[in-house]
């Protein structure tokens, strides 16, 4: 006996951007990459910027337009031993179409000197694995080791003035959801949130909840 499983999505989860194209704001960031996607090459990234504003969710984005078989390193295990089994894997074809690895480490601020140490080598012409793309991302680059960050091309994501926007995609999704007419203060409800879109696709949720 077959038993239907499938749970609601949160909005967090069923708005998730999947495309460069479908990000709220973030013009730079989505034209800079945009134009990598069509002219990939192997080196690293680090997207710089406030929580919830979509770094993540851009490099799990442009890893799908281009098809790249994906590792990802949480921030708690990104030591140099973790590394170098990342890396030993990139070595080996990928098992995607694209023709390339994403290595994604998120929260790359709160990795060890050990671990900086150690990607300086795989991220350079000393020992790099071949076709791969590391993305990290970062809320900020005060703990980042300065040979660390020469070996990356860093992309700023800032929300700044990003409320209007942000409004406008939750009316949106106001709507879609069977919100009436009645929604909240959208513009304050960004500006509360500090553009964070994560925050405020929550925050909604609630609101949606309470009808």
């Amino acid at each position: 006996m077959q038993t239907d499983l499938t749970f609601p999505q949160s909005l967090t989860e069923k708005y998730r951007p999947t495309r460069i194209a479908d990000f709220v704001g973030l013009d730079r960031p989505k034209k800079v990459l945009s134009a990598f996607r069509k002219r990939p090459a192997s080196g690293a990234w680090l997207f710089v910027g406030p929580s919830g504003v979509g770094k993540s969710t851009m490099a799990l984005a442009l890893a799908q337009e281009l098809q790249a078989e994906l590792h990802k390193i949480p921030s708690q295990k990104c030591n140099a031993q973790t590394i170098e089994d990342t890396v030993r894997h990139c070595w080996y074809a990928p098992l995607t179409p694209g023709g390339f690895h994403v290595v994604l480490a998120d929260e790359a601020d709160q990795m060890t000197n050990a671990a900086q140490l150690a990607l300086l080598s795989k991220l350079d012409s000393t020992d790099p694995a071949p076709n791969t793309i590391w993305i990290f991302t970062a809320n900020d680059t005060e703990r980042l080791e300065r040979r660390f960050l020469s070996r990356c091309k860093v992309l700023e994501f800032s929300s700044y003035g990003l409320s209007e926007q942000i409004a406008g995609y939750l009316d949106h999704v106001w709507h879609a959801e069977g919100g009436n007419g009645n929604a909240p203060d959208l513009v304050r409800l960004a500006k509360d949130s500090r553009n964070n879109v994560r925050d405020c696709l929550m925050r909604l949720e609630v609101e949606l909840m309470a009808l």
